[in-house]
């Protein structure tokens, strides 16, 4: 993670900013008073919740588990050459 100190981060603020949304990197700010924080961007953040949301649902996860077990076993669903083209089509 990318470190900077809050009074170049202050002076440099809608830089620091558009790179981290960019490139999809937090940028931590570092301060001699108080504690440090973390510039990301908020498309970033939603999907830090939305793994976090998965991560935590011990149902959908236990789906998933079942899930991985059937695909590697081969007996999952196989779609159709007609439904995967409806599909890809979407």
């Amino acid at each position: 993670m990318r470190e900077i100190t809050a009074n170049k981060f202050r002076a440099a603020l809608k830089s620091c900013a558009d790179q981290s949304i960019t490139n999809h990197e937090p940028l931590r700010v570092t301060r001699k008073r108080g504690k440090d924080f973390v510039i990301i961007g908020a498309e970033d953040w939603e999907q830090i919740q939305e793994t976090l949301y998965v991560l935590q649902n011990t149902s959908l996860m236990q789906q998933i588990k079942q899930s991985l077990g059937t695909h590697r076993s081969g007996k999952g669903y196989s779609p159709t050459k007609e439904q995967l083209d409806e599909i890809n089509n979407l």
